[in-house]
């Protein structure tokens, strides 16, 4: 047996303990598998580095190495460790996790075949995915994972099923950052750039519901088409190139970049394609996140970094830590144990070792002596990255925790003949409890605390970049958002020190300018919770879409579509359900017409409240199921005209309270009909439950179960107001964007149960004795409504904009209709047009007659 993935580059040290560590500084050369044959053996064989990444492994290594020799932490004990890389592919992040727990050279899970594999925990990794991919196995075994990567707001649940200890802070205060700083510089008009997956959809969808909160619009979303290898990254040069034109005839100044490895090494080759000659300049700001670190590819070395001149980023908080160049400086190329260190020597320095046979005599051959402070910024960087340092805490985090494990095992050891046991080897297991809520001083001095989630307190700093011809870069704190500040003061600026690309020489007047310039075209604003959309007059050099006899084609922006003949572009019209077209006065005009139906229902009802038929079934039930009925219709208009924040908030909110009340009135009807034909019987016990007090119980508790189920969708994922751009060629979708996509099924679902548990319960009791039992028209009534539900979710899935809304305002008006229709209409036949039927006498008749 042999595996079919080598993993020739590993870096090992043993010890009493091992710490293990997936790092992601290599990208794999190789083809996508044709699943036509088995994998090679030498998948990996030549990767390419991320040159910087390898401060990742030298963090860890030195962290430990300061660790063993710190007499304080584990004085009898010796940190060894073990550290592969992930290659940014998910079969070698599964089988390199496998080698840390089971073997070295074959994988046998659960048969540990190696001399010291002490595995008590693991750090990393980079990314999301990598650290998901890892925790798989990790959570199996119990071994604890510390990650120094950022995970969204999404995927929290995630993260607090398995073993995840995140030496990083939530990143949904960078996403608060991000709006405070684009607020504070009054930049409203904003692109984003994000890879086309899961994470960079989380992304968009962060950004989109903070930045309609607070009048931010979006004027572009470039997604980044997702790759697995270089050579499939290479392989996209036609769709870069649409990007890389599109950047430089964009109007938009200010891009917000989601600024993972895989999305920054994609957007480098983008900015390589750029053509000074032949192109408009590239003058952006860019706004970072803070995986961001200005690290870049030897593929990339003829990359005009200037591009990137005066960008904001977000990042890690880190303070210097002592004596960590001296150890990068004491590094060898030749040293066996490193399995990463020859090829990052031979990629940076751009030379072969000696030992190595190429055919190129041209190569220029390493000769150990070269120095990495030479390398440029982009490559390698002397003192530690934000991300380095969040492996260094990692390290320090096992180390403390393990400390404070050894303290507790050795003060309740027991004691046998005078003499202390020996304490059994620690478990993994055992450090779950020791890395919850506590806190440390690392060597640098820096108190690291962690909370009850598992995640880092604290926030994040505010860099700006200035770049120098040489490609070297300097980092200039600016700011800081720091969500354990007072109130008020969680977000900070030194907006006196920033240096801006050449291009802008004031911010504020190239914000006016780029007012003036928006004034001549269609914007779409969100502003106190409505949409705006103005038109100024024409300016001078302003593109209007209608150029003519031109040579080559040009997409038409984001809020105008093609003409027929294709010569010109014209401003796209806002989609939306109103009340001047036909489709919005019609459903209006259908649910003020039942709602005066229900209405005079109501008045007939209150009217003859001492008649019979309308005693016999509690007339206070009777009651509610109406006023809720009439306030289900009237609801039925928060869904027509421009959506608001408050009204795209609160919608979904209250059509499904208020028909939990009615269906649950009409089921506690139901249940009322059988306890009285129950509680007839000689010696019943049931005529306690025929109170008042039972029945307003049961509606308030079915009430209360929806009104919790609306109250943690609205806290998770509120909806807002938002635009869909694309779905309609000429028409620009204005809707709410309901946030959790999942609510509106969560109510339904509970509505629905509600409805057949009403169904059955009237089914059977719909042949008991009584003139007045409503019970049959109960379940027809529940029929018709489950049956509008039911067709309501396919049609309301393939519609789209005020098509859907309106699918939904007809299936409120049918299956209220429904109700109102099968359950009240017999009785308002007999009193208003048979009243000789309505009394006592006729009711004992009937009785007897059925005797």
């Amino acid at each position: 047996m042999c595996d079919a993935l080598q993993t020739p580059r590993q870096y090992s040290q043993p010890g009493d303990l091992i710490i293990g560590g997936i790092t992601s500084q290599f990208f794999s050369l190789s083809d996508s598998d044709r699943f036509e044959e088995p994998p090679k053996g030498n998948l990996l064989h030549e990767p390419l580095a991320l040159l910087k990444n390898y401060q990742h492994v030298l963090s860890l290594v030195f962290a430990l190495k300061a660790i063993n020799e710190d007499p304080h932490i584990l004085p009898n004990v010796t940190l060894g460790f073990h550290i592969y890389d992930s290659y940014f592919d998910a079969r070698m992040a599964f089988r390199n996790t496998l080698s840390l727990l089971f073997s070295q050279k074959r994988t046998v899970p659960n048969y540990n075949c190696g001399i010291w594999k002490n595995l008590i925990a693991v750090v990393g990794g980079l990314d999301s995915e990598t650290t998901l991919h890892m925790a798989t196995f990790l959570s199996l075994y119990k071994i604890p994972q510390v990650t120094y990567c950022l995970f969204a707001p999404a995927m929290s649940e995630v993260i607090q099923r398995s073993p995840l200890y995140q030496v990083v802070p939530n990143e949904e205060h960078q996403y608060t950052g991000i709006a405070q700083l684009l607020l504070y510089f009054h930049w409203k008009w904003v692109g984003i750039i994000a890879i086309n997956d899961d994470k960079g959809d989380r992304f968009v969808q962060s950004l989109a519901h903070r930045f309609s909160q607070n009048d931010i619009c979006i004027a572009f979303t470039e997604r980044i088409p997702t790759y697995r290898s270089i050579y499939e990254l290479y392989g996209m040069s036609g769709q870069f190139q649409n990007m890389i034109i599109f950047l430089t005839e964009t109007n938009v100044d200010i891009c917000i970049i989601n600024a993972d490895s895989q999305s920054m090494s994609a957007l480098q080759i983008i900015l390589v394609q750029f053509d000074p000659d032949s192109m408009r300049p590239i003058g952006k700001v860019w706004v970072m996140t803070a995986q961001f670190d200005f690290s870049s590819g030897i593929q990339h070395r003829n990359l005009d970094l200037q591009i990137f001149d005066g960008a904001l980023s977000f990042a890690l908080h880190l303070t210097e830590v002592q004596g960590f160049q001296k150890f990068l400086q004491r590094l060898n190329p030749h040293t066996e144990e490193d399995g990463f260190i020859r090829t990052f020597w031979q990629q940076a320095f751009d030379c072969v070792l000696p030992d190595i046979n190429v055919d190129n005599e041209t190569m220029n051959t390493c000769t150990g002596g070269e120095k990495l402070e030479n390398l440029p910024g982009p490559f390698f960087e002397m003192n530690m990255t934000g991300q380095s340092y969040s492996i260094y805490n990692a390290a320090y985090a096992v180390a403390h925790a393990l400390h404070d494990m050894s303290s507790s095992r050795t003060k309740y050891a027991i004691m046998v003949d005078g003499c202390k046991l020996e304490c059994p080897k620690p478990q993994p297991f055992q450090l779950h409890r020791f890395l919850k809520t506590f806190s440390f001083n690392n060597s640098a001095g820096e108190e690291v605390s962690f909370d009850e989630n598992g995640e880092l307190t604290g926030g994040f700093d505010i860099i700006n970049w200035v770049i120098f011809p040489n490609k070297s870069f300097l980092r200039v704190k600016i700011g800081r958002i720091d969500p354990q500040a007072p109130p008020g003061r969680e977000f900070s600026m030194n907006d006196p020190t920033i240096m801006w690309h050449s291009r802008f020489n004031q911010v504020t007047a190239e914000r006016e300018r780029k007012e003036n310039h928006f004034a001549a075209m269609i914007v779409l604003r969100v502003q106190k919770g409505r949409f705006q959309t103005r038109r100024v007059g024409d300016l001078k050099n302003v593109h209007d879409g209608l150029d003519r006899d031109m040579d080559d084609c040009s997409k038409c922006p984001y809020h105008k579509y093609p003409t027929k003949d294709r010569n010109g572009c014209l401003p796209k019209n806002l989609h939306f359900l109103c009340y001047g077209e036909p489709l919005g006065i019609s459903l209006a005009v259908f649910a003020l017409s039942l709602s005066l139906t229900t209405a005079v229902v109501l008045g007939i009802f209150v009217k003859h409240r001492n008649t019979p038929i309308v005693k016999a079934n509690n007339r206070e039930l009777s009651y509610l199921v109406l006023i809720s009925l009439l306030l289900c219709f009237l609801c039925s208009f928060l869904f027509i005209g421009q959506p608001r924040f408050l009204i795209c908030l609160l919608r979904q909110a209250v059509f499904g309270v208020l028909f939990t009340v009615a269906i649950s009135s009409v089921l506690m009807k139901t249940i009322l009909v059988v306890l009285a034909f129950m509680a007839s019987k000689p010696g019943s016990k049931m005529k306690k439950w025929l109170g008042k007090c039972f029945a307003n119980s049961v509606i308030a508790f079915c009430s209360f179960v929806q009104v919790c189920l609306c109250l943690v969708c609205l806290c998770n994922d509120p909806p807002f107001p938002d635009v869909d751009m694309d779905s309609l060629a000429e028409e620009i979708i204005v809707e709410c964007n309901e946030g959790s996509a999942k609510m509106l099924y969560y109510i339904l679902g509970y509505m629905g149960f509600l409805s057949l548990t009403s169904f059955f319960v009237a089914f059977f009791a719909r042949k008991l004795p009584d003139s007045f039992n409503e019970a049959k028209f109960i379940t027809f009534s529940m029929l018709v409504f489950c049956s509008v539900w039911v067709s309501f979710v396919p049609t309301y899935v393939s519609s789209k904009g005020k098509y859907m809304t309106a699918v939904e305002i007809f299936s409120i008006l049918a299956s209220g209709l429904g109700l109102l229709g099968c359950i009240f209409s017999p009785k308002c036949y007999i009193i208003v047009l048979r009243p000789e039927l309505n009394n006592k006498g006729h009711l004992i008749r009937r009785n007897k007659l059925r005797i």
